[in-house]
């Protein structure tokens, strides 16, 4: 049995001890935090802003599909206890832990860059990808709208657009993507990891319910958005033994194909995600670890390219075989929603005739 231990968040410990600036970190890469549970912090989200000097992040990863991402949030309200993002908030001297969840920074001026980036001559097209590290959908959205308004201008300039996210708050943009998605803009992934209201309180305490989750993907599927379902992450002995079941409920809601990615465990998640273990699972917090470090290497998280998304092992053989079986027979079996470049129009429509 489950239990939880701060209802409202996520993690259980906020120290502010990380890789930049406690030099101690275990062998494997992954680092320590000597946070102490006494006087945690208030539940109440803080909001601050920055001004970036650009919109568009590059990645040259040999494992990602897109070379280009626009975030505009820093943190995540969701306060996934996994999240592979949290140790971006050491980068701000913030703890991965709590203040990731509660300490937010808003880009405001993100679309700005965006459309003076686009207007670059120097400016190839490939599609932009959305959600890579924060979800671009979680609370802080319903407030400032900047997914809106990035949306709104990729669809002026007929440039194309993949997003992933854990909320149904994808729906209000349902305009802008079912006009994108006539002209081959635009791709949605919607992340589902559970159907069970309680792993999902535990996991994800301020992400949208699975069912609603179900819901937007049906939502989107009957307005002829592209849309996927991401069982993403699957962690042994807590979510693992329902890929069917989250399979069978993408395909009745209308989505075309489906991914996996196992739980990764980079520099600050280890330590977090083992303390919530100890406190949420604590029977069943060793065989969970056990299980990870066994597709590991033996270590928390293998961090190195080309094998990070790869686990190895029995455990990992026997849930790919189970995903990839699952796929066939609810007919998920899609492999990739190809994005148009070739309509791009930096300066937006009204220029088109030009």
């Amino acid at each position: 049995m489950s239990k939880r231990i701060n209802a409202a968040r996520g993690a259980t410990i906020n120290g502010l001890s990380t890789r930049f600036n406690d030099p101690a970190r275990e062998a494997d890469g992954d680092w320590l935090d000597s946070a102490e549970e006494d006087d945690l912090p208030s539940s109440r989200t803080e909001i601050s802003y920055e001004t970036p000097r650009t919109a568009i992040t590059r990645n040259t990863s040999p494992d990602l599909s897109f070379d280009r991402s626009i975030n505009a949030y820093r943190g995540c309200e969701h306060g996934c206890v996994y999240c592979f993002a949290r140790p971006t908030h050491a980068y701000l001297g913030l703890s991965p832990g709590l203040d990731f969840e509660r300490k937010l920074t808003v880009k405001r001026n993100i679309p700005a860059l965006l459309r003076k980036e686009l207007e670059n001559p120097r400016y190839a097209c490939r599609p932009i990808a959305l959600g890579t590290n924060t979800d671009p959908y979680q609370p802080v959205e319903g407030t400032y709208a900047t997914t809106r308004k990035i949306l709104e201008i990729l669809s002026e300039t007929n440039h194309p657009v993949m997003i992933t996210t854990k909320s149904a708050r994808v729906v209000r943009d349902i305009d802008i993507l079912a006009s994108m998605a006539e002209r081959g803009l635009v791709a949605v992934m919607v992340s589902v990891t559970t159907l069970d209201p309680e792993t999902a309180r535990t996991l994800e305490p301020r992400a949208t319910a699975p069912h609603r989750r179900i819901a937007a993907v049906k939502a989107l599927a009957e307005a002829r958005v592209p849309v996927s379902v991401s069982l993403a992450p699957l962690i042994p002995a807590i979510n693992d033994h329902e890929i069917e079941a989250l399979l069978e409920a993408a395909a009745k809601a209308g989505a075309t194909m489906a991914s996996m990615i196992m739980v990764r465990l980079p520099h600050e998640v280890a330590p977090i995600f083992r303390a919530w273990l100890d406190a949420t699972m604590p029977d069943r917090a060793a065989r969970v670890m056990t299980h990870i470090r066994a597709m590991r290497g033996g270590k928390d998280n293998d961090g190195d390219f080309h094998t990070r998304f790869k686990p190895q092992g029995a455990y990992a053989a026997m849930i790919r075989t189970r995903f990839q079986a699952g796929c066939r027979r609810y007919g998920l079996v899609r492999r990739d929603i190809p994005l148009r470049t070739d309509l791009f129009s930096p300066r937006g429509k009204q220029f088109s005739l030009f």
